[in-house]
Parts: structure tokens; sequence; C-alpha cells
């Protein structure tokens, strides 16, 4: 009796209640009720967007400006090089292949943070991410034990390789101390050139009061000039500053 009074009580509240909605039972269903589910959310956060002032749509990408000497070698360097070597195919005119980018940490055999805080540094001064060199072999009287992180390099190319050698040229070398001109020497028979910097700070990337330690690098531009020749006078007419 007692079982059959409960269950008339359950039916009296059940006829109370509304109506429940059938949930799907196949899975086109499910997948469609998923789909709505998903519109609607991406409807509420567009509204939302919209009510807070913010553009729903994407932003259209902005256009890409070409790097400055890259123009300027298309438009008159390549003429003018073929003009002064008699090149007749346009693809033995020298061009520039890479800048490679090398700071040796000496001190970062005691401390490792001074090769992170070399390598935040010249990500800054390249625009690239740099890789940490570690050292080949142990040697015990530095010190040094094999994989020790030791330096950090980077290898830049196409539009950041143009953007460096114009900051370089035009901002970074006439802020060096007792500047007198670059080496026109240092070429090593192939058409690649190296130079030394003694302090990265003459970079403007680099906040001179935020700075705990000063490093140099060696900065060395590679080309496809077959003589050493014709890689001078390739940089020569992008103004690198050479001695007279």
């Amino acid at each position: 009796m007692a079982d059959t009074d409960e269950k008339k009580a359950k039916g009296k509240s059940d006829k109370g209640r509304p109506e429940q909605q059938a949930r799907p039972q196949t899975a086109e269903q499910m997948a469609k009720a998923g789909k709505d589910d998903k519109k609607a959310a991406k409807q509420a956060r567009s509204d939302k967007a919209a009510a807070a002032g913010k553009p729903a749509a994407p932003r259209a990408p902005e256009e890409r400006v070409p790097a400055r000497l890259k123009v300027q070698f298309e438009q008159s360097i390549r003429n003018k090089l073929a003009e002064q070597f008699g090149f007749k195919n346009r693809f033995q005119i020298p061009v520039l292949d890479k800048v490679v980018i090398n700071m040796g940490i000496g001190e970062g055999v005691a401390d490792r943070k001074k090769v992170d805080n070399a390598a935040a540094d010249l990500a800054m001064i390249a625009g690239q991410k740099p890789v940490i060199t570690r050292s080949r072999k142990s040697i015990a009287t530095y010190k040094l034990r094999d994989g020790q992180a030791i330096g950090c390099k980077v290898t830049l190319r196409k539009a950041r390789m143009y953007e460096f050698l114009d900051r370089l040229i035009n901002i970074a070398l006439p802020r060096v101390r007792d500047f007198r001109g670059l080496n026109p020497k240092s070429f090593d028979g192939r058409g690649n050139y190296s130079l030394g910097i003694k302090e990265h700070i003459v970079f403007p990337e680099i906040d001179y009061d935020k700075v705990s330690d000063v490093w140099g690098m060696d900065i060395t531009v590679c080309t496809t000039a077959r003589t050493d020749d014709e890689a001078r006078a390739l940089l020569t007419a992008f103004n690198f500053p050479f001695r007279q």
C-alpha cells in the first residue's frame, strides 16, 4: 500500500511539471545540435565585442613595405655593377646572401644567466631568435665542460638581412667610439666580409640603462661574389664606410 501511494504522489507531481524537451537520439541530430550551440556562442561573443566598442570582424593585414636597401639594389646598384664589371648575364652580378652575427660569452662558463641575457639582447638587435652555441670538448684549464653554453649566434636572410644592414651602416657604426672606418682588407678571398664590434650597446634597440654587461659581436656579410674586388664594389655601393 505504501508503494502504491508513493507512485500516485509521484505521478501527480510529474503532471504539474512542464514537458521536458526530447534529446537527439541519432549521431546526425547530436552533431547538428553541437553546431547550433557553437554558432550561438560565436554570435554571443560578436555581440559582446560590438557592445564593448571593439570591431567584430578581423582586422585587414597591413601592407608589407620592402626593405630600403633591397629596393636600392634592384633599381640602381645592380645595373651599376653590371656596367662596372661587364656582366652580360644578370646572374653573374654579386648579391647579398646572408648575414651571420656571433656573440661569444666567455663569462657564461661561470654564470649561465649571462648567456641568456646576451641571447635576449641579440634577439632585439637582429629581430630573430638566436641559437645558443655550446662547447665541443672539455678543457680543464678553462673549467669548460663539453656541451656547456658559451655564446649565441643568428643568421639573417632576405628582408631581415637588408633591414639589419641598414641599421648597422646608418645608425650603429656612426655611434662607435673613435670610429675611423672599416678595414677594406677584411675579406676572406671568397667574397665574404667580416667585422667586429666591441660594444653591442651601439644599436638603438638596446637600452643602456637596463644593460648589466657589455659584449662584443662578430658580423660576417656573405655574398655571391667570386672575388674580393666584386664583393668590395658591392658593399661600397651599399655605403659601407671603408677606410680610404
